[in-house]
C-alpha cells in the first residue's frame, strides 16, 4: 500500500481520530516531526525521538500550559475561569529542579505497597460492578464498569464520598476537553462552569484536611513536608486535577479498549482463560497498541533540531506517544495484537523518564484484577453493535470509546463471587 503523505490528513477530523494508526504510520515514514497546519504543533511520532525529547529537559521544557494554544474560549468561558482559582504549574508541568519539589509529595503518596495494599478494595468494587450488570447479559462496558471503577477507587484514596464519586470523571472531561481542540462553544461554557465546581470544591476540602486531617491522599497532599513551605490551596487542587484527570481518563480508555481487543479476538480470549499468568502481559499490549493518552506536550526552549528537522523557540511539540508506541524501529510486526509480545512494556503510554505517570501501577493494577475476574466468571466476550457504530470521544488529546456494548456470557456454574 502507498502511504499518502501527512498533509492529505485531516489530524482533527473525528474519523480519523477512530482510527489514526495508518496517519501514525505516514507521520513516522514521511515526516517523523510533523508541523500541523491546523494547530500549528510539531507532532513527534517515533519512539526514539520521543524518548530524546523526554530526556532532554534543557531543550524540551514541561512548562508549556502557556504555550499550548487551545481555541479561544467564548467570552463566557471566559468571564466563569476567571471567578475560579489560578492554575499554577506542578508536577508534570514543571521541570527540574521545581519538578522534584512536587514529585517528592507525589512518590510518597503512591507507592507500591500502597497500591498493592488496595488489592482487595479493588477487587471489592469489581465484584459489585459485576454483580450489577444487566441479567440480559448485555452490557455498555464503558458506561458501566469502565468510568465508575477508576473513578471509586480514587475517590476512595482522595477521600472523596462515593456518592460524588462519578462526578470525579464528569468535572475530569470537562478539564480535558477543551485541549482536544474538538468541542463546540456551547460545550466550552460548560466545561468553565464544571472546571471552576471542580477547584471550589476540593479548595474546600484542603482547608478541611488542614483542620482535620484523614488517613487519605488528599491529606497527604495538603500536608506539610519537613523542613518545606506547605503548599498552597492552588497547588493542591493542581495536582489533585492531575491524578484525578490521569488517574481517571489513562485507567477508563485501557478498560474499554482492552475489551474491545477481546471481543476482536476470540482466540487470544481463549488463550487467557487457559493462561491467565499472561493478563499482566495483554493489559501492556493492550496500553501499547491503543495507548489511552495518546499525546502530551512539550516547548522548545532554544532553536534547535530534532530527527533533523529545525525547530524555532517556543515551539509547542506533540509527543504522539499512540504512534510511537507502533514504530516499526521498536517493535516487530508492530500492528498485530499479541498477548504473548515479549517486549509489551516498553511502550510509552506513561511516558517514560522524570515524568513517568505516577498512577501508572495503580491504572495496571485495576486493570489486571479486573480482567481477572471477568475471564474467570464469563466464558465469551463479544461486541454487542456493529463495529461502524461505536463512538470515540471528540478529541485528539485522548482515546475513548463513549459506549462500548458487549454481551458476555457467563461460565456454567461460574459467575458467583468466590
Amino acid at each position: 500500500m502507498t502511504l499518502k503523505r501527512p498533509e492529505e490528513y485531516d489530524f482533527l477530523d473525528p474519523a480519523l481520530q477512530k482510527c489514526p494508526f495508518e496517519f501514525y504510520q505516514s507521520l513516522r515514514e514521511h515526516a517523523p516531526v510533523y508541523r500541523e497546519p491546523k494547530t500549528g504543533y510539531w507532532i513527534v511520532s517515533r519512539y526514539d525521538d520521543i524518548l530524546e525529547v523526554k530526556r532532554d529537559t534543557a531543550r524540551f521544557s514541561s512548562d508549556f500550559a502557556r504555550a499550548v494554544s487551545q481555541k479561544r474560549p467564548p467570552p463566557e468561558a471566559i468571564a466563569i475561569y476567571r471567578t475560579g482559582l489560578r492554575r499554577p504549574a506542578t508536577l508534570q508541568r514543571t521541570d527540574p529542579p521545581l519538578h522534584q519539589h512536587y514529585r517528592k509529595l507525589i512518590a510518597r503518596t503512591f507507592t507500591i505497597s500502597r497500591v498493592r495494599a488496595l488489592a482487595p478494595d479493588i477487587s471489592r468494587v469489581i465484584g459489585d460492578l459485576i454483580d450489577a450488570f444487566p441479567k440480559d447479559g448485555v452490557v455498555d462496558f464503558a458506561a458501566q464498569f469502565g468510568v465508575p471503577l477508576p473513578c471509586y477507587i480514587i475517590a476512595d484514596q482522595i477521600g472523596v464520598p462515593r456518592d460524588k464519586a462519578l462526578m470525579l470523571k464528569v468535572w475530569s472531561d470537562a478539564l480535558l476537553d477543551p485541549v482536544g481542540l474538538m468541542i463546540t462553544p456551547e460545550r466550552e461554557i460548560e466545561c468553565a462552569r464544571l472546571c471552576v465546581e471542580f477547584q471550589r470544591y476540593f479548595a474546600a476540602q484542603v482547608e478541611d484536611r488542614r483542620r482535620n486531617p484523614r488517613d487519605d491522599i488528599l491529606t497527604d497532599l495538603s500536608s506539610r513536608i519537613e523542613g518545606e513551605e506547605p503548599f498552597t490551596v492552588e497547588e493542591v487542587v493542581n495536582m489533585i486535577e492531575q491524578i484525578m484527570t490521569g488517574g481517571n481518563e489513562s485507567t477508563t480508555g485501557l478498560l474499554g479498549s482492552a475489551m474491545l481487543r477481546l471481543c476482536r479476538h476470540q482466540d487470544q480470549q481463549e488463550y487467557l482463560r487457559a493462561h491467565p499468568e499472561q493478563v499482566e502481559n495483554f493489559i501492556e499490549e493492550a496500553l501499547r497498541t491503543e495507548t489511552p493518552v495518546q499525546s502530551n506536550f512539550r516547548v522548545v526552549t532554544q532553536d534547535t533540531t530534532l530527527a533533523g528537522t529545525a525547530l524555532p523557540k517556543g515551539a509547542v511539540l506533540v509527543l504522539r506517544y499512540g504512534a510511537a508506541n507502533r514504530d516499526e524501529r521498536k517493535f516487530t510486526d508492530p500492528e498485530t495484537f499479541d498477548v504473548c509480545r515479549r517486549d509489551a512494556r516498553a511502550h510509552v503510554s506513561f511516558g517514560a523518564g522524570i515524568h513517568h505517570c505516577p498512577g501508572g501501577m495503580l491504572a495496571r493494577e485495576e486493570a489486571k484484577i479486573a480482567f481477572t475476574e471477568l475471564l474467570r466468571r464469563f466464558q465469551r466476550f463479544e461486541l454487542a453493535c456493529d463495529e461502524s457504530e461505536l463512538r470515540y470521544h471528540p478529541t485528539f488529546f485522548l482515546r475513548g470509546l463513549r459506549s462500548l456494548p458487549v454481551r458476555l456470557t457467563p461460565r456454567s456454574g461460574g459467575a458467583a463471587r468466590h
